[in-house]
């Protein structure tokens, strides 16, 4: 069926490219996230282990929140190795770093996602679409106050 929501195709379909890469990074940082919470060791484990856990379950909640809005702007939500890996700008981590190690790419994360999720805000604005602009504004403040908490923990 045609969607009629106020918002033209050309304008859905840029919004839900940005949020595809959104996704993507969102998906990526959740994955890394986890990891990183199953391997760290050293003297702030306990520290690490339960903020890293709460931060993978909320970046769990925030890939369904991204994807159902790319669905509900008429476009396929991309759900592939492959495709994420294509759309992210997180880089993987396949060895086990340091704990600090771990906090800093995860700062570097967190910061990128940001970026992303602003980089598609102009979009969004421009179409009138205030339900991306809410989900992108809550993203990012989540983003850069999980970056500047990770932040505070290394010198």
């Amino acid at each position: 069926m045609k969607i009629d929501i106020g918002i033209d195709d050309r304008s859905r379909k840029e919004i839900a490219g940005g949020l595809s890469r959104l996704l993507a990074d969102t998906y990526t940082l959740y994955l890394k996230t986890h990891n990183f919470h199953w391997n760290v060791t050293g003297p702030m484990f306990n520290t690490l282990h339960l903020m890293f856990e709460q931060q993978y379950t909320e970046l769990a909640t925030a890939v369904d929140e991204i994807a159902e809005r790319i669905r509900a702007l008429g476009e396929a939500a991309p759900g592939s190795y492959s495709q994420y890996a294509e759309l992210s700008s997180i880089r993987e981590e396949t060895g086990v770093p340091s704990a600090e190690d771990m906090i800093r790419q995860l700062v570097a994360d967190q910061e990128a996602v940001a970026r992303t999720a602003r980089s598609v805000f102009p979009a969004a604005e421009a179409a009138s679409d205030e339900p991306t602009a809410d989900l992108l504004t809550q993203r990012m403040q989540v983003h850069e106050k999980t970056a500047w908490m990770l932040r505070s923990m290394v010198s």
